[in-house]
């Protein structure tokens, strides 16, 4: 009996690091003529310092549920800052009307609806929602 536990345990932690080491994937609409971004352009739309694509387009940003460890890994990935440490910037960007933070979704799907009917929109997801629908523009 305890070596199935053992065993039940040693699953569920493979199962968990797998998820953990999913790879996020940033997304734009097939219209959007980015055809790659960099981590630092990246970052710079989710953090508040630009609210523009290089070409000088407007950005609608697409953001993960807070429960979601998706969003964790980007925003570590991208910013080199936590969840919580982006969401208190975007508090305070909020609060002196110096930004709008990312629209906030229930999931990859979501996400990927709201990049696929804007030409405008960015967003993340795991790679292994990725289709036609969007375009990848940067692997973390």
């Amino acid at each position: 009996m305890r070596s199935l536990k053992t065993i039940l345990s040693l699953c569920a932690l493979t199962l968990a690091a797998a998820s953990a080491s999913a790879e996020v994937v940033v997304i734009v609409n097939p219209k959007n003529p980015a055809a790659a971004l960099t981590a630092e352009q990246v970052a710079a739309l989710y953090l508040g310092n630009t609210s523009t694509f290089p070409d000088g387009s407007a950005a609608a940003l697409a953001d993960q549920p807070e429960s979601a460890g998706i969003r964790g890994t980007f925003y570590e990935k991208a910013t080199g800052r936590s969840a919580a440490q982006a969401k208190a910037t975007w508090a305070r960007l909020t609060f002196t009307g110096k930004g709008t933070p990312p629209k906030e979704l229930k999931s990859d799907a979501d996400v990927k609806a709201f990049v696929a009917s804007d030409p405008k929109a960015i967003g993340y997801v795991d790679s292994s929602a990725v289709d036609g629908s969007v375009k990848a523009v940067l692997k973390l």
